[in-house]
């Protein structure tokens, strides 16, 4: 098939990377989706390289003023797999009471997944899940979880299971909590909300 041609220069900038990413995702492996643009998309070229790492190819084509066209080929049928970071370093510095260290956020992902961390002693109260189960593996720390039959001990390497609409909390013992969270990806992301007993 020969390559496609997409000039962004017409297109509304909210748009452009959403519908370059489109086409690439229709591509097969050996095609190649040409890019035509006012100025060199270095920013485009960032998002390729967190999203698809060494499962495309970029070729300047010209590079000249207002005209640049890039070849994005497509090499592999679907996102590598790769090193994303690693939990003793994320869990290293300090934590004033609750935090995200870090969340899996790539586009077309059907998995959601957060680092949690609480300080010594923090919380996060009751509430009730929602649609999903959640795969919860404590990397660091102690505490408790919290159940509607009553708390559980939990400790560094112990995995959790959370289905769905079930009620839980989280208390960090006095060396803090931090937790990985897996679950089947949603739009939009859970939250999470205050426990209400009457619903």
């Amino acid at each position: 098939m020969p390559d496609v041609t997409l000039d962004v220069r017409e297109i509304e900038k909210p748009a452009r990377h959403p519908k370059i990413f489109g086409i690439f995702d229709s591509l097969a492996v050996g095609e190649a989706l040409i890019l035509v643009n006012d100025h060199d998309p270095r920013h485009l070229h960032d998002e390729f390289e967190e999203k698809v790492p060494g499962g495309y190819g970029w070729e300047y084509l010209v590079r000249e003023k207002r005209d640049y066209r890039i070849r994005i080929s497509k090499t592999t049928e679907a996102a590598p797999a790769r090193k994303l970071g690693n939990t003793a370093e994320l869990t290293q510095r300090e934590v004033d009471a609750a935090d995200v260290a870090w969340k899996l956020d790539f586009r077309g992902r059907g998995l959601d997944s957060n680092l949690i961390r609480l300080a010594a002693e923090g919380a996060i109260n009751t509430h009730r899940g929602g649609e999903v189960d959640v795969l919860v593996h404590v990397i660091s720390g102690s505490g408790t979880l919290g159940t509607e039959i009553g708390p559980v001990p939990i400790t560094a390497g112990d995995l959790l299971w959370l289905p769905h609409h079930s009620e839980r909390s989280f208390t960090a013992g006095p060396d803090g909590l931090n937790y990985l969270t897996v679950h089947s990806h949603r739009e939009p992301s859970l939250t999470i909300e205050p426990f209400n007993p009457n619903r």
